[in-house]
């Protein structure tokens, strides 16, 4: 099963690469209409847009998962239900294709839903108590986004049809287009993690390690990201991109500051997502659609290389995801160490590697555009922070001595999860530059001093430099003050995010519930109400059962009664 599938997945992988070159040599779109149902004068058309983006876009997502199935083969090779693994990741491609290729907001949310469907069942696949809650949240913060997508539908309802992509231009100043854009910019922010959707993104992590490579690193996450590329016309022209570039711009510091607290491996990594994906959201909401697709193809690269990467060291470590009981692994596994680190300076934008085209060019870009000082400090903060969360994460997995138990085996053999990260590691050296050179199709000519353009690479040294600072343990034994350990927690936990999401929204709704059921249900007014009557009726029948049995007199001095009431009735 995964052979074919990987043989199939890289075959179709070439084929839209080849055809998206085509299209972007000669400038070409595509509209391919697919009619399911004619009846009289009404018909149901299904609507397929290719263009450069969808294809190049579509034969990305092919190879990271079919090296990632491949991957699986030997990652899960212990499973007993590794073709309903594959079966499901499978699923999980199609419906992405479907909500890539679709310019049509109906056949969009068919996508878009089979993915959150799909997304829960991967997270849920190892049956413990933490992947049920991680699922629940997963679900329930991508349900938000799913009710915004329907309201939008019912929106477009104004006009002719469901193809956004026809309406965008010539209705962009409209209130109802303006109230689509807000909706599906709502969409777009539950999907890609961003303030206040951020914490079900760490949580996701319960899934098997492949699911994160392809489904939390790449392909959903980047799903909001891709819908408001095709929106960005209304996110360009009205106050929207303003406040999307301030809450994006605030999960990328959020999501770098909690990366250097953090201790688990895939959640660093996850974190390390969060705040790639709102580095692209933020270039996107100032209008650069180009550039927020250029670093969206070359994230998807590394970020999935980093996470197979974690996923060996995590078989070898025996199922350990602690990275300080880790250290000195690039003597053990050399080959997965040098995946591991090249991933990790693209990352950190490191000349020439995949992620040092993109990110150079966004800082640069927004070095010259219009923007506050605000927005300015919270691009290159969170720039260093990444450096940094990436040279700590270096230092206590890849340096010192190994802090797990004495009799371990570390090895560098699993040969099919390394082919697997061969093919990636190549294109997370030769990515950045071969897509460079595609997308743009002459050189962006940035003019900027000499102090700004060494900005960059200041910030990464600092941030360099920091991220060695904090991984030396000692440090921390110094700091003894509670504000220290305080400011720490709430750094460490996302700004307390994860606990106003889950607690937050439940306690109060939860505590009101309870006080409803002990006034209502079991409180007074059951005790006034049914419970009491029923307490009275069968006390006096009760009681009235007593004379019966008892008093043969009385019982027929009552039939008496009953007969003169009866006699007396008549008579009136």
């Amino acid at each position: 099963m995964c052979s074919i599938s990987f043989v199939n997945l890289i075959s179709m992988s070439l084929s839209c690469f080849l055809l998206s070159l085509y299209f972007l040599l000669n400038d070409m779109i595509y509209f391919i209409e697919w009619e399911l149902v004619s009846l009289n004068s009404m018909s149901i058309v299904m609507t397929f847009l290719f263009d450069w983006m969808s294809l190049l876009f579509m034969s990305f997502v092919l190879m990271i998962s079919s090296l990632v199935i491949f991957y699986s083969k030997e990652y899960m090779m212990n499973d007993n239900h590794i073709n309903r693994f594959i079966m499901l990741v499978l699923m999980f491609v199609l419906s992405m294709m479907l909500l890539i290729i679709s310019p049509n907001l109906i056949s969009i949310l068919l996508g878009w839903d089979g993915l959150g469907l799909v997304s829960y069942c991967l997270v849920i696949y190892f049956q413990n108590i933490k992947s049920y809650n991680a699922g629940m949240l997963t679900a329930l913060s991508n349900r938000i986004g799913d009710v915004a997508l329907l309201l939008s539908i019912a929106w477009m309802l104004n006009y002719g049809s469901w193809n956004y992509i026809f309406y965008l231009e010539i209705m962009q100043n409209e209130f109802e287009m303006l109230m689509i854009g807000s909706l599906v910019m709502l969409a777009a922010m539950t999907k890609s993690a961003q303030i206040p959707f951020s914490s079900w993104l760490p949580a996701a992590m319960a899934a098997p390690t492949p699911v994160s490579a392809l489904v939390h690193s790449s392909t959903l996450v980047t799903a909001g990201v891709y819908l408001l590329i095709r929106f960005n016309i209304i996110l360009s022209t009205s106050w929207l991109g303003q406040l999307m570039l301030l809450l994006s711009g605030l999960t990328m510091f959020m999501a770098g500051l909690g990366a250097n607290f953090e201790f688990d491996l895939k959640k660093i990594i996850a974190l390390s997502t969060l705040s790639q994906l709102g580095l692209m959201m933020s270039i996107l909401s100032m209008g650069f659609l180009k550039l927020a697709m250029f670093h969206l193809l070359t994230h998807a690269l590394f970020k999935a290389l980093l996470f197979m990467c974690a996923g060996a060291i995590i078989h070898n470590m025996n199922n350990s995801q602690d990275i300080r009981l880790m250290g000195g692994l690039s003597i053990h596994m050399p080959l997965t160490s040098a995946c591991f680190n090249v991933s990790n300076l693209a990352l950190c934008g490191m000349p020439f590697l995949a992620g040092f085209y993109s990110k150079d060019m966004i800082l640069e870009i927004v070095s010259i555009s219009n923007v506050n000082m605000f927005s300015f400090f919270l691009y290159y903060f969170s720039t260093g922070l990444t450096v940094s969360y990436s040279f700590r994460l270096v230092y206590y997995s890849m340096t010192g001595d190994l802090n797990c138990g004495s009799l371990n085996m570390l090895n560098d053999e699993s040969w099919i999860m390394l082919r697997g990260m061969m093919g990636l590691l190549i294109m997370s050296i030769i990515g950045g530059s071969m897509l460079n050179w595609l997308i743009f199709p002459f050189p962006y000519m940035i003019c900027l001093p000499i102090y700004m353009k060494l900005l960059t690479l200041f910030v990464c040294i600092v941030g360099g430099l920091f991220g060695y600072l904090i991984s030396l343990s000692n440090l921390f034994f110094l700091n003894k003050s509670l504000f220290m350990y305080n400011l720490s927690t709430f750094l460490g936990s996302m700004w307390f995010m994860p606990y106003m999401s889950t607690y937050g929204m439940i306690f109060y709704p939860l505590n009101y519930g309870q006080l409803v059921v002990k006034s209502f249900d079991q409180g007074w007014s059951e005790y006034f109400g049914g419970q009491h009557l029923y307490q009275k009726l069968s006390m006096y029948s009760k009681t009235l059962f007593l004379m019966h049995n008892n008093s043969l007199k009385i019982y027929l001095l009552l039939f008496v009664f009953w007969i003169l009431i009866l006699l007396i009735l008549l008579f009136l």
